[in-house]
């Protein structure tokens, strides 16, 4: 039995080489390789040219943007003696991180004895308490007062000459 399976294993082995060994296939396959090297080469056109596009300058970038809401610039004033610029080695308060017309006041809270705070709500509705001397909104606005109906604040905003002045906001109350 052993000895049949050796020789069935031999023969296999013996007529699969035999398939490889027939050249007449090949000889059809290089002589179609030398016909199509000896055709003429053909030529590559030139790309062609383009011609320049004209540059356009957009300069709306320095715009205001047409989803927030007008700010009146006469409310911002360069104090005298004094330069404008913001504390950046401050760590950001948690209203810090959002503009300030996503914010709204809900109210205000004091204790007896205690200063009054501001109920400020965020986009997610978390609330949050404010006093004078907190910071909200993301031009390092610093709380200057709080009333029944409104926030008030001095914000520090870029003046578009490489510089930085105050400008009076406020927040009231969401009706």
């Amino acid at each position: 039995m052993r000895k049949l399976i050796v020789l069935s294993v031999g023969l296999l082995a013996l007529l699969g080489f035999s398939g490889c060994s027939g050249g007449t296939g090949l000889s059809g396959l290089e002589s179609r390789l030398e016909e199509i090297k000896a055709r003429p080469r053909g030529r590559i056109e030139p790309p062609p040219e383009f011609k320049p596009i004209a540059t356009y300058a957009y300069s709306a970038h320095k715009l205001r943007s047409p989803f927030s809401k007008p700010v009146d610039q006469s409310g911002a004033y360069i104090p005298d003696g004094r330069k404008v610029e913001p504390d950046m080695g401050r760590p950001k308060e948690y209203l810090e991180r959002f503009s300030l017309d996503s914010l709204s006041m809900v109210g205000t809270i004091s204790r007896p004895g205690g200063a009054l705070q501001a109920l400020i709500a965020d986009p997610g509705g978390a609330v949050t308490r404010v006093q004078p001397g907190s910071y909200i909104g993301k031009n390092f606005g610093k709380v200057q007062a709080v009333s029944e109906t409104q926030v008030r604040l001095v914000e520090i905003v870029p003046d578009g000459r490489d510089g930085w002045v105050e400008r009076a906001n406020s927040v009231s109350i969401a009706e």
